[in-house]
């Protein structure tokens, strides 16, 4: 005879003789208490499938790791930001200019230390260091707060888009750049980062124009402060003592030649 492992279907109490469920601890009709707990349910064949805990929390994990979605317009396959992440090389580059400011109000450090001075004049190597510290020096405040505007606007939009590298490396190429040629050209002192400054914008604003004319579409790019901000940058290159308007200009070039790179990677 096969005894079958499936519990009772109902229990007699011992004080009142009903027929009560076998997974109460007490009769519902005497309240006599029958066991001091109820007996578990055991999950068989005949019942729900058993969950496998370890594998449910596996699932839940791979559930939640982040992954990168597909490429977005005017991304660089291999570079490419993350929109809820902070922009690191755009606040350090704004810290960076903002410290400076207080170290040259504060006559800790000079103009003629940290500025570029003409090509012809360094004769000695080993003075390169200038070509990185003239970016972040400046003779008017208002220069100063405007290019750091553009850097933290423009370096964010890009950062969130391409990442930090990509930010780093066009605002320092195209700074030194742009102050480099206008200290071969003869100038004086060369001071500011408005060329470094206007290749953010350029390089930002170019794919967004481009994406304009060929789609038709709209988008919540706002191209007109856009311009204005551009043409503060130039005005202020060329009212401002020390800035060059030659340095903006091969800044704003590199700048453009970057757009134009990015926005032909667009993902056809």
């Amino acid at each position: 005879m096969r005894v079958s492992s499936r519990p009772d279907l109902f229990v007699i109490c011992k004080s009142c003789g009903s027929e009560v469920s076998p997974y109460v601890t007490e009769c519902p009709y005497c309240g006599k208490r029958l066991r001091k707990r109820a007996p578990k349910i055991e999950r068989g064949a005949d019942g729900p499938a058993k969950i496998r805990q370890p594998r449910l929390r596996r699932r839940r994990r791979q559930r939640d790791s982040p992954r990168l979605s597909r490429l977005r317009a005017g991304e660089i396959p291999g570079i490419r930001g993350d929109e809820t992440a902070r922009p690191l090389a755009t606040i350090a580059l704004v810290i960076a200019g903002l410290v400076f400011l207080v170290l040259f109000q504060a006559e800790i450090l000079l103009a003629q230390t940290l500025g570029l001075t003409p090509l012809t004049d360094l004769g000695v190597s080993g003075e390169g260091w200038r070509l990185v510290t003239s970016l972040f020096t400046y003779s008017s405040v208002v220069a100063q707060f405007t290019t750091l505007l553009a850097v933290a606007v423009f370096g964010w939009l890009l950062e969130r888009r391409h990442g930090s590298l990509l930010v780093l490396v066009l605002f320092f190429v195209a700074g030194m750049a742009g102050n480099a040629a206008a200290s071969a050209l003869g100038a004086g002192l060369t001071l500011g980062g408005g060329g470094g400054a206007l290749a953010l914008l350029a390089a930002w604003a170019l794919p967004v124009v481009r994406a304009r004319r060929r789609d038709g579409g709209e988008d919540e790019a706002d191209l007109l402060g856009t311009g204005v901000l551009a043409a503060m940058l130039v005005v202020l290159a060329v009212v401002v003592d020390f800035a060059s308007p030659v340095a903006t200009a091969v800044g704003g070039l590199v700048g453009m030649l970057a757009g134009l790179v990015l926005g032909a990677l667009r993902p056809r």
